[in-house]
């Protein structure tokens, strides 16, 4: 039979077809890993002799290879292709103020993430630190201190800090966590400033605000950076000292993220004792602390229109340093913002004259060079204050909803236990988990001084939105114990801060659309931004070099993708082992697939795709996702890999994976691609969904998280550290602790109990009641049965809330003691007093 010619024709097939296999196999190995020409024109021409080419396969191969490999060949298709690109205005125009922003910063291990092949090696060798002994003891003492002598519920009553507060800040040098301890400072890491603001703003939002912002960007932060000798000698020791009060003002009716639309002033002159000065002229708003501040750093645009300064006649953006007692500045208002009683308000500048070398921050040098010094001081304290806050607050709404759920009861049950409840308690525990991941993770990076402006950019948004979303949570499982304000509400002031971070350092929106993704797809691509300068630069050499390693890299995501989506991210390689490791693949999965829809998206949007904010915003979710589900990773590595750790990590995974899928259904249905758009919108987008990255966290696992942070003991602690609880029973996070504690221990006398009544064995009755029974018919101890009493008592006085008599609730809220006349603030400020105010 074997002689027959269909069998000798299948026997002489076999061979062909397994070379073509191999081929194919080897090619997209290639392809998958990533190489260069060299290796691509070697394999060709393998393949080339063992097929038996013809000759003039060899020679269009042998064309193709010459220009793939000679450079100046391949440079003449490069200066082609430039040319087409500068004529179609196909890369997106940047303007001065936003080259400035993107070349602000470092890239730091986002950069793996966007490269769609993410060295995991890299990000689990980056530092996770926490605080030294100095910092630690800080954090332990001063800092647990003033959060003790400062309740909440009095600061909004009297719309002020205590006076005993704002004296211990000054005399713990609050005021100089950052500033070098050569000028009086604390010289704090960041990761030191992040957990002392955090910890403060958790037990009183205006508290922390008020520290914080000295501490983040301003004067302080912009002297030590780019101040002159004489400037940080002089400046630096007074605000370590409190005994100046920075404010920074940078936001305009008409200039919010548009900087360039700043209308500030000041002029450059020459005064008649041959000195040059400044005439500044202003109207700013939100600037906080400016109605008590006494150094005021000011954001304008030079103008130096006899070029006296020897750099041109606008020299640009410039910061300076003016005393708020000098003739002209107004401080005398306040802003209300959404009635937290921090201060907070407009300021104008008419005419202010001061000296110009000692008033621009770096002197003459510094003149114009303003816009950088902000971006650059704001790649890395985006990084720092809200995220720290929002994370610490955070962590105080899983400890008061968690110790709320054990503690209220309904149907004779903790509420904790039903799943409606769970399923919120989940999510701020989970929350929890993965923002202080973050928080460590970020202030790692920012310790070893790099200054990741789209990871900060990521940070501020991602920490901000999952805080609201938590204090939401709290707020429903709260009930009437969250929306009744009062000395024993412990949530209601976070709700009402949240718009307000959420507001700060870049309004979220524009955050997400524009920074995230706008201008990460720029900064953080491996070749995007040296086409960009070498294209504005016309630079042929410079663009050949980034637009072939470009194509190289499209290529290999291009493959990537697809082999690990068609195989669940199983051929991606993991550096653990255990459970975890099918995490670290599928994020593999999610880089390449992002890397490469980044790349289908600036190649067919071109230019245009920074307006299309849509896109962006999603892209920008995958991005922020894939880094917080890197820091859960960290984290859990750096904490030994607990055991009883894997429900928090795996539902904060879960979670991560759940998030990035509902991004890539959203491109997909969206993606508006020329020609292909279809096979996008409909075959591609049915595929993604039915072979998901990830759908969320299962049911049982929010179960695990929400008897996790419902349990007392060293795992919760773990869960939610660095949150100040009170040593004072009446303040209402000790209330909740304490009762907690109690209603947690007695939970099985509780079941117990109730299963004496259900049996018959006792009447129904009060809780005192049927405890009484219980211990006489013997079915409980006498210490069992106070035990039992006691968390009752806890329980009810726990769940009570906050009521005014008449007179109370209308009483004035001012302290004599602590406020002055209007006349007094205005005399100092440049107003013509009217009303009483509050001040430090």
């Amino acid at each position: 039979m074997s002689d027959l010619p269909f069998y000798q024709f299948l026997h002489d097939l076999m061979p062909l077809w397994a070379s073509i296999t191999a081929a194919i196999v080897i090619g997209f190995g290639m392809l998958f890993v990533g190489v260069g020409a060299l290796p691509w024109v070697l394999f060709g021409a393998v393949a080339l002799f063992g097929f038996g080419a013809p000759v003039w396969v060899w020679a269009v191969f042998g064309v193709l290879a010459l220009f793939s490999v000679v450079k100046p060949l391949r440079r003449l298709i490069s200066g082609a292709l430039m040319r087409i690109m500068i004529k179609m205005e196909f890369l997106p125009v940047i303007s001065p103020t936003e080259q400035e922003a993107i070349d602000a910063g470092t890239v730091w291990l986002e950069g793996e993430l966007f490269s769609g092949k993410p060295d995991f090696q890299k990000i689990l060798a980056a530092g996770y630190p926490g605080l030294n002994e100095e910092e630690q003891a800080f954090m332990d003492g001063p800092v647990q201190e003033v959060c003790e002598m400062t309740d909440d519920w009095e600061v909004f009553q009297q719309r002020d800090l205590p006076k005993a507060t704002w004296d211990y800040l000054a005399e713990q040098r609050f005021f100089g966590l950052i500033i070098p301890k050569e000028y009086g400072g604390h010289g704090f890491s960041p990761s030191a400033n992040s957990a002392v603001v955090g910890k403060l703003s958790a037990s009183s939002a205006v508290l922390g605000i008020t520290v914080m912002v000295p501490n983040s960007l301003g004067p302080a932060e912009l002297l030590i950076h780019y101040g002159t000798e004489a400037q940080k000698n002089h400046y630096l020791p007074r605000l370590a000292s409190h005994e100046e009060i920075p404010a920074f003002a940078l936001t305009e009716p008409n200039a919010g993220s548009d900087a360039g639309a700043i209308s500030a002033s000041g002029d450059v002159f020459k005064g008649d004792d041959g000195k040059l000065y400044l005439k500044l002229n202003w109207r700013k708003r939100y600037i906080t602390l400016a109605p008590i501040s006494t150094v005021l750093g000011l954001a304008f645009k030079l103008n130096d229109p006899e070029n006296l300064l020897g750099k041109g006649k606008h020299p640009g953006i410039t910061c300076a340093l003016v005393p708020t007692d000098t003739p002209g500045v107004d401080i005398s208002k306040r802003h209300d913002p959404i009635g937290i009683p921090f201060y907070n308000g407009p300021t104008e500048g008419h005419d202010v004259i001061v000296p110009l070398e000692e008033s621009i921050i770096g002197g003459a040098d510094g003149a114009g060079r303003g816009w950088r010094m902000l971006m650059e001081s704001l790649a890395a304290g985006r990084g720092i204050s809200l995220p720290g806050t929002s994370t610490a607050g955070v962590k105080h709404v899983a400890r008061v909803a968690s110790a709320h759920s054990v503690v209220r009861k309904q149907f004779g049950m903790s509420i904790g236990k039903f799943e409606g409840i769970e399923e919120p308690l989940a999510r701020i525990g989970g929350f929890a988990y993965i923002l202080e991941a973050a928080r460590r993770f970020t202030n790692g990076g920012l310790d070893s001084g790099a200054k990741p402006a789209v990871v900060t950019a990521m940070m501020k948004y991602s920490a901000t939105e999952l805080f609201r979303k938590a204090v939401n949570d709290g707020m429903d499982i709260l009930g009437g114990n969250a929306i009744s304000r009062g000395p024993r509400n412990a949530i209601a002031h976070a709700y009402i801060n949240t718009p307000v971070s959420i507001t700060v350092e870049g309004a979220n929106i524009l955050t997400r659309t524009l920074m995230v993704f706008g201008q990460g797809a720029i900064r953080c691509h491996p070749y995007v931004l040296e086409e960009v300068h070498a294209i504005q630069n016309k630079d042929v050499k410079a663009f050949d070099k980034a637009f072939w390693n470009h194509v190289s890299h499209v290529g290999r995501n291009k493959v990537r993708a697809l082999l690990l989506s068609l195989t669940r991210g199983r051929l991606a390689s993991s550096p653990v082992s255990g459970p975890t490791a099918k995490y670290y693949r599928k994020l593999a999965w999610a880089s390449a697939t992002f890397a490469f829809w980044s790349d289908m998206a600036l190649a067919t949007l071109g230019g245009t795709l920074k307006r299309k904010e849509k896109l962006t915003g999603r892209f920008a979710d995958i991005f922020s996702w894939m880094y917080l589900g890197a820091a859960v990773l960290r984290r859990f590595e750096a904490e030994g890999r607990r055991k009883e750790d894997l429900p928090m990590v795996e539902w904060s995974m879960e979670y991560a994976l759940g998030e990035i899928q509902k991004s890539f259904d959203g491109l997909f249905d969206n993606m508006p691609i020329p020609v292909v758009g279809w096979l996008v919108r409909k075959p591609l987008a049915a595929w993604s969904r039915f072979n998901r990255i990830g759908a969320g966290p299962s049911d049982d696992l929010g179960h695990e998280v929400a008897r996790i942070i419902q349990t007392p003991g060293e795992q919760r602690e773990r869960m939610v550290p660095g949150v100040h609880v009170p040593t004072d029973e009446t303040r209402p996070v000790r209330r909740l602790e304490t009762a907690f504690e109690a209603c947690a221990k007695a939970d099985g006398l509780s079941r117990q109990l109730r299963k004496a009544v259900k049996s018959g064995q006792i009447k129904r009755g009060s809780p005192a009641q049927m405890v009484a029974a219980a211990v006489e018919a013997g079915l409980m101890t006498a210490e069992d049965g106070k035990a039992l009493e006691r968390a009752e008592m806890l329980r009810e006085d726990t769940i009570q809330v906050d009521d005014f008599s008449k007179a109370e609730y209308f009483a004035t809220a001012i302290d004599p003691e602590r406020t002055v006349l209007a006349s007094q603030v205005d005399e100092a400020a440049g107003g013509d007093g009217a009303e009483p105010v509050h001040m430090a």
